[in-house]
C-alpha cells in the first residue's frame, strides 16, 4: 500500500493532468493536501489557472473527433481495460482516498473502490448499448430513424466528499459516449481523480479524452463551465454554488446536469420494526461522517415509537468509534477539513438556543484532538422551520421530530426546499408504498436507507437539481438526438413543392 511520501513522488511532476502527462499549474498560487486525521500535508502543488484550462479543452477537443469515431465495442474494451486496472490498483486508491478524506479505510476499500470498479464496468457494457431507434414510415413514404451522437466536450466539477466515485460518475458515461471531458475536482481532495486520469491512460484510453486541472473554483471552475468550447456542464455540489454555475453555463446554452444538496426525511411509522430503523438511522445519517448529500439527516417518527426510536438511536451513536481512518476498529474518521468541522459545530451550538442536543455536540480531546473529528450527534425539540431542519449540515448529526397521522408525516418530509433522497420505513407495503409515490425525491428507500447501485439513477427534485448519475439514464444525457428522415420514393420532395406552390 502507499505512503505520503509516494503520493508526493508520484505527483512531482504537478497535479494537473493535460493531454496524457502531468503537468504543474500556472496560476502562481499553490494549495496544500492535508490529512484531516492528522493534520499532516499530504502534497502542495500549483492550482491551475484559466490557461491551463484554455490548455485541457484544447486537448479535449483534439482528441474528440477519433474518440468518437471508435466503434462502441472499441470504447467498450477500453473501459473493460480501465477497470481491471482499477482493480490492480485498488489499495493504492483506498489509500490515497482516505488519506485525503479521512473517511475511515475499511469504507474506502469496501464502498468507494468497489463501487468505482463496479461503475466502470457498467459503462463498458453500457457502452455496446449506445442506440437510435429505428422507425416505419410514419409520414407516406418517408423513412425515419433517430441517431445517438456523442455531444463533444464536457467540463465536469465534482465534490470532495467521494472524489473518486464522483469523478468516476462523471467521466466514464461522458467518455463511454464518445466524449472527451475535462474534469475539475475539488482543491482539497484531488489525489484520486489524478489516479483515475492515469489508470485510464494505462487502459489504452487516447491522450485528450480524459483532462483533470485543479484549481480554485472562482478561477478554474468559472472559466471551465463558460468556455465555447464546452457543450456541457456536469456539476456536483451545493445548490448555492449550481445556481452559480446555472448562471455561467446560460451565457453560452450550455447543456446542464446539476446534482445540488439534500436534506434526507427518515420517515419512521408506528408499525416499523423499530431496531432495524434505530440502526438504519445511525448508518444513514453518519456514512462518511455524515458528508453525503443522501444522508438521513431528518428523521420524523410516529409519536408511539418516537421515544423508544430516540432512545435506542442515542445508545447506538454513543457506541460509535472515532479514531485512525487506518485503523480496523474505527468506524467514523473525521471531517474533510477543521473548517467543515467548524461550520458543523456552529450548527449545533445554535441549536443549542432552541432544541435539546442528546448526545455529541462536540469534537474529541485527547489523541484526536489535532484531527478534525466531531461526535454523533443526535438532536431533538427542533421546530420544523429551524436551522437544522431546513439546512444541509453535511456533518454527522441527526435531527428527530414527531409526527402524528401519515399525513403529516408525508407533509413534513416534502417541507425542505431539497429532494434528493428519502427513505421509509413501515411493515405495512400499502403504507410504504403511499410514502414511495408521495415523497418529492429522486429515490426512495423502504426499510432501509444509503444503497445505490450502478443500474439505477441518482439526481433530485426541486432545489436537489436536475439529471442523472449513473445509470443508461445518466448514459442517454451525454448524447444528443438526431432524426434522420429518407424519401423512398425519390419524388416526395417534388410532391411537396407542387402541394406548396403548384405546378411550375
Amino acid at each position: 500500500m502507499g505512503n505520503r511520501f509516494q503520493i508526493k513522488d508520484r505527483f512531482a511532476d504537478g497535479a494537473q493532468y493535460i493531454d496524457g502527462r502531468l503537468r504543474s499549474g500556472t496560476s502562481g498560487q499553490s494549495h496544500t493536501v492535508v490529512d484531516p486525521a492528522t493534520g499532516e500535508d499530504v502534497l502542495t502543488y500549483e492550482l491551475a489557472s484559466t490557461a491551463d484550462v484554455d490548455a485541457a479543452v484544447a486537448a479535449a477537443k483534439a482528441a474528440f473527433p477519433a474518440w468518437s469515431a471508435a466503434t462502441p465495442g472499441e470504447r467498450s474494451d477500453a473501459l473493460h481495460r480501465l477497470a481491471a486496472v482499477l482493480t490492480e490498483q485498488a489499495a493504492d486508491f483506498a489509500f490515497a482516498e482516505s488519506v485525503q478524506c479521512g473517511k475511515p479505510l475499511k469504507l474506502s476499500t469496501e464502498f468507494d473502490v468497489p463501487g468505482t470498479i463496479d461503475n466502470t464496468a457498467f459503462f463498458a457494457g453500457a457502452a455496446r448499448h449506445l442506440q437510435g431507434q429505428a422507425a416505419a414510415e410514419y409520414s407516406g413514404d418517408h423513412t425515419s430513424y433517430v441517431r445517438r451522437e456523442a455531444i463533444g466536450v464536457v467540463g465536469s466539477i465534482a465534490p470532495w466528499n467521494y472524489p473518486l466515485q464522483m469523478a468516476a460518475w462523471k467521466i466514464l458515461p461522458a467518455i463511454a459516449a464518445g466524449n472527451t471531458i475535462v474534469l475539475k475536482p475539488a482543491e482539497l481532495t484531488p489525489l484520486t481523480s489524478l489516479m483515475f486520469a492515469q489508470a485510464a491512460k494505462e487502459a489504452g484510453i487516447p491522450d485528450g479524452v480524459v483532462n483533470i486541472v485543479t484549481g480554485a473554483g472562482r478561477v478554474a471552475g468559472e472559466h471551465l463551465v463558460g468556455h465555447p468550447d464546452v457543450v456541457m456542464t456536469s456539476f456536483t455540489g451545493s445548490t448555492g454554488v449550481g445556481k452559480r454555475v446555472a448562471e455561467i453555463a446560460t451565457a453560452t446554452v450550455k447543456r446542464l446536469h446539476l446534482e445540488l444538496g439534500g436534506k434526507a426525511p427518515f420517515v419512521v411509522f408506528d408499525d416499523a420494526d423499530i431496531e432495524a430503523a434505530a440502526h438504519g438511522a445511525v448508518a444513514g445519517s453518519l456514512i462518511n461522517t455524515g458528508q453525503d448529500c443522501t444522508a438521513a439527516t431528518r428523521a420524523y417518527v410516529q409519536r408511539p415509537v418516537y421515544e423508544a426510536f430516540v432512545a435506542r438511536t442515542a445508545e447506538l451513536m454513543e457506541t460509535v468509534r472515532l479514531g485512525d481512518p487506518f485503523a480496523p476498529g474505527t468506524d467514523l474518521g473525521p471531517l474533510v477539513s477543521h473548517a467543515q468541522r467548524d461550520r458543523v459545530a456552529g450548527f449545533v451550538e445554535r441549536a443549542r438556543g432552541y432544541a435539546t442536543v442528546v448526545t455529541g455536540g462536540e469534537a474529541p480531546q485527547g489523541e484526536l484532538a489535532a484531527g478534525a473529528y466531531y461526535r454523533p450527534t443526535l438532536i431533538t425539540g427542533a421546530a420544523q422551520d429551524s436551522e437544522v431542519v431546513q439546512s444541509e449540515i453535511f456533518g454527522p448529526v441527526l435531527v428527530v421530530l414527531p409526527f402524528d397521522s401519515d399525513d403529516e408525516g408525508i407533509r413534513l418530509a416534502n417541507d425542505t426546499p431539497y429532494g434528493l433522497a428519502a427513505s421509509a420505513w413501515s411493515r405495512d407495503v400499502y403504507r410504504a408504498g403511499r410514502a414511495t409515490r408521495e415523497i418529492k425525491a429522486g429515490c426512495v428507500w423502504v426499510n432501509d436507507h444509503i444503497p445505490i447501485i450502478s443500474e439505477m439513477p441518482h439526481g433530485g427534485y426541486k432545489a436537489s437539481g436536475f439529471g442523472k448519475d449513473m445509470s443508461a439514464y445518466s448514459f442517454e444525457e451525454y448524447t444528443q438526438v438526431k432524426h434522420v428522415m429518407y424519401d423512398n420514393t425519390a419524388v416526395a420532395a417534388k410532391d411537396w413543392h407542387r402541394t406548396i406552390f403548384g405546378d411550375r
